[in-house]
């Protein structure tokens, strides 16, 4: 794709004020960038047994040992004030005239020490097997939403950046960590603990006990008010670390663009605003978060005055004893701490669910290419192509192909021509159907491209792309990307066949040489070479090449024209050129021109009509 297009296409920036004195736009004006659309719809149960779905195959796991440490864990700290209680009524001070007794107060220190011991072994176990099958349900739906991104249609990745797509897969999956790892048996932990906790309170004192749950519904009341602006709150947050990721990863693309036309200062400002929404966006949500701990403390707080206030009276009245007070003190303690955790808790679902949202937003995107109902396997193909009539729209109402009608015979070389989008690179893209068709036929040894497999389809075809993807690895993991079971004899004999098998040996390390991304130690010539390499290795039906050769030099691309000769032999081929020089030899080249065709024959033909063909030769060889 070029670089100038792309960058224009998705440009953060608006252009600067022309005339002199006019005052300039708040950032915020002057910075616009496309980014996902916010996702606003209610919290529902179908979503959050969706989520939870994920931990179902490792219910078996969990539920005997997880559950059984869980019980084990809340009943050993809700006996401990209990037995404080009795130390206190019992052996320290008891009432008159019963006199200390350290004996039973040994006994009841070595329980509640024995206690302390089995709850520390409890939680411990329960922690760590948690985190092993947390981290298994993430690698799950991490794996999930990576298979179903690489499914997914041109027309999707189209729309969206590169960075939104990797935030959902890293960003938004890492948001579920902590639901998944302690959240999910913790909340079973403290409603366990919180129910316990009242059973025993209403035990002791039901009269205190109403007293000093009285102040529960004050804060359901006001937590519940809360609840919605802090899950947008976080969507916002997750919305902004989007388009964050989306512009770095398009800055680091492209940095030679930028740096050519020294646009840092403009980058750099951009980036400064997207960072301080970003932080503002979260501070907002932080402060929202914050608030149930204030919230707890003071229902806690009045709680607390109810029960020492209430307490008295009923010790004074013989109604309670000072152990009992003491020990539902303690419980009442104890009953804050986890609807603390609850409420906190309450505030992760939320941020996970926004991240859930947009995960499953991806998850839910159907693929606008896909198998059919019945589609069958495309059997090994001869390259029979006939195009009938064929009409293509990237956008509705705007035809990059008008009725194109084609026929080519297994084995033909076909060259298509033209000026830029005259639908050139669209009619290799139907090819391989990246797209389907608006209306028309497109059909390869008379099976319709739609009644096949994507698979089998695609199975039978390479493309050769001028910007050339190389993946970090070795030089012969690169080309035997082609063909993942061909062996390094056969590697090496593609290479030698587009002469890449010379520059390779003079590599430090061979063919085991290490690569980065995009292949940045090797010249964009030898990228291409390796590319050539790579689709010769698959041995291909149909072999598609998309400007190809326009990144090598002219006595390199004159051994690639010796060495295609040979090996599209029984192949049916097209090739995509502005470079006219490279596709004299085709057996027809197709003239294009704003979707139509207009011309067709070979190079000889072609020259004779004097039409558009040859104006593109005549201009090209102008400025040689």
């Amino acid at each position: 794709m070029n670089t100038n297009t792309q960058r224009t296409a998705k440009s953060p920036f608006k252009s600067r004020p022309s005339q002199e004195g006019q005052q300039s736009k708040p950032l915020n004006e002057r910075f616009v960038y496309q980014d996902d659309e916010v996702i606003d719809k209610p919290f529902n149960w179908a979503e959050f047994k969706r989520l939870f779905a994920y931990m179902k195959p490792y219910a078996r796991q969990m539920i005997p040992l997880v559950v059984l440490m869980m019980v084990l864990g809340t009943i050993t700290k809700l006996a401990v004030p209990f037995l404080t209680s009795m130390a206190i009524d019992g052996a320290i001070a008891p009432e008159p005239p019963a006199v200390p007794n350290a004996r039973l107060l040994l006994i009841l220190t070595g329980i509640v020490l024995l206690l302390y011991i089995i709850q520390w072994g409890a939680n411990t176990y329960r922690i760590k097997y948690t985190n092993i099958i947390g981290q298994r349900v993430i690698y799950d739906l991490r794996a999930d939403l990576f298979k179903h991104i690489q499914k997914l249609s041109f027309n999707f990745f189209d729309k969206r950046p590169a960075g939104s797509v990797l935030v959902r897969v890293t960003n938004d999956i890492n948001s579920l960590q902590d639901l998944f790892t302690n959240g999910a048996v913790n909340v079973l932990i403290d409603c366990v603990q919180l129910v316990g906790i009242v059973v025993i309170l209403l035990l002791i004192n039901w009269k205190l006990a109403v007293a000093v749950m009285i102040t529960v519904p004050l804060m359901f009341i006001i937590s519940t008010r809360l609840r919605v602006r802090i899950r947008r709150a976080w969507q916002d947050v997750r919305m902004k670390n989007s388009r964050i990721n989306s512009h770095l990863n398009e800055s680091i693309q492209g940095i030679r663009v930028t740096q050519a036309y020294t646009q840092e200062h403009e980058n750099m400002a951009f980036f400064d605003h997207m960072n301080f929404t970003s932080k503002r966006s979260w501070d907002k949500a932080s402060a929202m978060n914050q608030a149930f701990g204030p919230l707890i403390e003071i229902t806690g707080g009045l709680g607390t005055l109810v029960l020492f206030w209430f307490g008295a009276y009923l010790i004074q009245t013989g109604q309670l004893t000072i152990g009992y007070l003491v020990a539902f003190a303690t419980y009442v303690g104890n009953f804050w701490d986890p609807i603390n955790r609850l409420g906190q808790m309450y505030n992760q679902l939320l941020v996970a669910m926004a991240s859930s949202e947009r995960i499953f937003e991806f998850m839910d995107e159907k693929p606008a290419i896909s198998d059919k109902p019945g589609a069958v396997s495309l059997p090994p193909i001869r390259g029979d192509i006939e195009l009938e009539d064929v009409v293509f729209e990237y956008e509705k109402g705007r035809q990059a192909l008008k009725g194109i009608s084609l026929s080519v015979t297994a084995g033909q070389s076909i060259a298509l021509v033209g000026h830029t989008g005259s639908g050139k690179s669209t009619i290799i893209n139907l090819l391989s159907r990246f797209y389907d068709i608006t209306s028309g036929k497109l059909t390869i040894d008379g099976y319709d491209i739609r009644d096949v497999t994507v698979e089998s389809l695609r199975s039978q075809i390479s493309v050769v792309l001028q910007d050339t993807f190389i993946f970090s690895g070795t030089i012969r993991d690169n080309i035997r990307f082609g063909r993942l079971d061909a062996t390094d004899e056969e590697i090496e004999a593609a290479a030698k066949a587009v002469h890449a098998h010379e520059f390779i040996t003079h590599l430090p390390g061979g063919y085991e040489t290490e690569v980065e991304e995009r292949g940045t130690v090797l010249s964009m010539g030898q990228r291409q070479l390796l590319s050539f390499a790579r689709a010769l290795l698959a041995n291909p039906r149909v072999l598609i090449l998309d400007e190809a050769t326009a990144s090598i030099d002219t006595e390199t691309e004159l051994k690639i024209q010796d060495a295609l000769k040979v090996l599209l032999q029984g192949r049916t081929s097209f090739m995509v050129a502005h470079r006219l020089s490279t596709i004299r030899n085709a057996d027809n080249i197709i003239v294009l021109d704003h979707g139509e065709l207009v011309e067709s024959g070979n190079h000889d033909q072609l020259m004779k009509k004097q039409g558009v063909y040859r104006g593109l030769v005549e201009a090209q060889f102008r400025f040689l």
